[in-house]
């Protein structure tokens, strides 16, 4: 696959992905600018994380599609919650979850 298409892919996805965790930390994102009477409403947060959670996975689907290597991009936990596709809670309090350490493996496996 062309070096500069795999590339503007993982661009796509980084944009994505930074979209997503801009939902998940109530940052300002290009949709509160499509809908600034909206962002009085509660449900609006929930709305634009949907919104971008699918912009997410769309992208990362079409990339598959297209076999191209984005693992990279993502902690395990992070693809295993893009395989389950379902956006829940436990993937807004963990999206961040940070790998345990070497020295958390080792104990676990004593």
């Amino acid at each position: 696959m062309n070096r500069d298409f795999s590339e503007f892919f993982e661009g796509k996805i980084n944009e994505a992905k930074v979209h997503f965790e801009r939902t998940v930390d109530c940052k300002h994102t290009e949709f509160d600018d499509l809908y600034p009477y909206m962002a009085e409403q509660p449900q609006f947060f929930w709305y634009k994380r949907y919104v971008a959670w699918q912009e997410l996975l769309t992208v990362v689907k079409l990339a598959k599609e297209l076999d191209l290597e984005i693992d990279h991009q993502f902690t395990k936990r992070q693809r295993e919650y893009i395989e389950e596709k379902v956006l829940d809670a436990k993937v807004l309090d963990n999206w961040y979850e940070e790998a345990p350490s070497e020295s958390e493996e080792q104990h676990e496996e004593s």
